[in-house]
């Protein structure tokens, strides 16, 4: 699996590099049907905007794609953030699969009996 980390209007520092690594690469372990995580870190530098700290994550996985985006005063707040909603996201996203996989499997087995009792 690949993580890769991205900055728009921001210098990335190895700190907050490592830091997203270590917090979204724990989303990883729960489902390892993960193929890549893109994270694009934005800061956005008008004044009046009170969460101006932006991290965006895109999930691929085997045949779609997990999109989470959160705002935080800071940054690290900001990842902390993204990482639980992505986690939750991809949670949800195993168990819909792990349900339809297990209902085909049903459907199969009973189709297969109704064929045998013929």
């Amino acid at each position: 699996m690949h993580i890769h980390v991205n900055g728009r209007n921001v210098e990335i520092t190895d700190a907050i590099k490592a830091y997203a690594k270590e917090k979204l690469g724990k989303v990883a372990a729960h489902y390892d049907q993960i193929q890549a995580i893109d994270i694009i870190l934005t800061v956005i530098k008008n004044p009046s905007v009170a969460d101006s700290h932006v991290a965006e994550v895109n999930c691929k996985v085997f045949g779609d794609l997990i999109r989470v985006e959160e705002k935080a005063e800071s940054m690290y707040a900001s990842i902390d953030l993204i990482s639980d909603k992505l986690e939750r996201q991809v949670r949800k996203y195993k168990e819909k699969n792990l349900k339809s996989k297990s209902n085909m499997e049903s459907i199969r087995t009973s189709a297969k009996e109704e064929n045998i009792e013929e």
